[in-house]
């Protein structure tokens, strides 16, 4: 499925804000290096959206290079990214973001 454009909500902003946060916190860079990675990943989706598999209702993309996953939707030829969360969080807690966000 070709998409002409990919949005990404607010929530979903402060997702990845999080993740940055975290990651500068590790090491000073690493969180623009994490950004721009999760950047690129998600302006992805203008060739991969549609190809991912469902989960939480929500399409699941795994980040190239941090245990990350990318949920976002396809509605006409838009994907809204919805979220952007650490995988190694416990799945319910998982679960209980994404479903506030559908």
């Amino acid at each position: 499925m070709k998409v002409k454009d990919v949005y990404i909500l607010k929530e979903a902003v402060a997702d990845l804000e999080e993740g940055w946060a975290f990651y500068d916190r590790q090491e000073s860079g690493v969180g623009n290096y994490f950004w721009d990675c999760l950047i690129a990943d998600i302006e992805s989706l203008i060739i991969y959206a549609g190809i991912h598999r469902k989960k939480h209702g929500l399409y699941q993309m795994f980040a190239k290079r941090f245990p990350y996953a990318i949920y976002y939707d396809i509605v006409g030829d838009i994907a809204y990214v919805a979220a952007v969360l650490p995988m190694r969080r416990d799945p319910a807690w998982i679960s209980r973001r994404l479903k506030k966000r559908r």
